[in-house]
């Protein structure tokens, strides 16, 4: 069985003199996801491959939602992949990554002439430390109060400096207002008690939503029962202590439980913040610098003698 969210609402408070306090009206994400949304923690997405059947259902929830036009109606030659990428108009992309064994390059269990398909919904990550709110200089970028990092595109200049510091490839300007767009983790809806679009229209509960720590745990369960499956290649990714979160980046706040290896679904094995590489290309420019003037010394002597 899945681990599906808890659904007992949490117990009525007691105020100051030990009285029970009248029952508040229960938020939506109360009865959707089991949690009422506080300010003060920290909430993110646990997105399980496994449970993924391409549906699309959180793409369109979430160009609902957030009123996200649609693009690439033509044919992409992708396999069943319309929207092909996270864009400015696309903050949820369903890949379709189709694996067909050819001659026996692939050493897998799959019968002759089937296709063997992975899936996973693909979202900002909200990293624990944001290459992308590293590097805006506005101040557009910020961290929420749910731990999420959100673009303000009445401050947004569009100077695109938070496009190439994401590790990830997720931010984009758009090409209508030249401005960064991507997901918010659907901060309107946390601040109102709602679950995240996405998350409440998935049918099948690949895409969970819930406080960072507990999702963890959920996903470390979820992968040991995998395991005890018999699904050897499952492994976590953006997790404490797993892939995608090195270089400084730190653990994701929109991780996932994967069937093969990070790079088949587009994810960098091993990501950096772009700040990590200010240091080291200095010192190599310094140091290129420091060579041609030692070539230029020794050439100008040579020809004075």
């Amino acid at each position: 069985m899945v681990e599906r969210y808890p659904t007992a609402i949490p117990p009525r408070a007691l105020d100051y003199t030990g009285a029970i306090m009248p029952q508040l009206m229960p938020d939506e994400a109360e009865l959707t996801a089991g949690l009422r949304i506080v300010p003060g923690r920290t909430y993110g997405f646990f997105t399980d491959t496994s449970l993924c059947i391409g549906c699309k259902a959180c793409e369109v929830a979430c160009k609902e939602w957030n009123a996200l036009p649609a693009a690439n109606l033509g044919l992409t030659g992708e396999s069943y992949d319309n929207t092909a990428a996270l864009s400015a108009t696309t903050w949820r992309h369903v890949a379709f990554v189709e694996q067909i064994s050819a001659g026996g390059a692939r050493v897998t269990a799959m019968q002759p002439y089937q296709s063997n398909w992975l899936m996973m919904s693909d979202v900002c990550k909200h990293c624990e430390r944001a290459g992308c709110l590293e590097a805006c200089p506005t101040g557009s970028l910020f961290r929420t109060e749910f731990g999420t990092v959100v673009v303000q595109q009445d401050i947004c200049n569009g100077c695109g400096y938070c496009v190439p510091a994401c590790p990830f490839g997720v931010i984009t300007t758009s090409e209508v207002d030249g401005k960064a767009h991507k997901c918010t983790l659907c901060y309107d809806r946390m601040k109102g008690g709602l679950e995240p679009a996405c998350a409440k229209a998935c049918p099948t509960d690949s895409i969970q939503f819930g406080e960072l720590g507990e999702l963890q745990g959920r996903a470390e369960r979820r992968l040991a029962t995998l395991h005890e499956r018999g699904v050897a290649n499952a492994s976590l990714y953006g997790a404490p202590g797993t892939p995608g979160t090195t270089g400084g980046i730190g653990p994701l706040h929109a991780f996932f439980l994967l069937l093969d290896r990070p790079e088949r679904y587009g994810l960098p094995v091993a990501p950096t913040l772009p700040s990590r590489r200010v240091r080291p290309a200095i010192l190599a420019g310094l140091a290129t610098m420091a060579g041609i003037a030692l070539a230029a010394a020794a050439t100008f002597m040579g020809e004075k003698k």
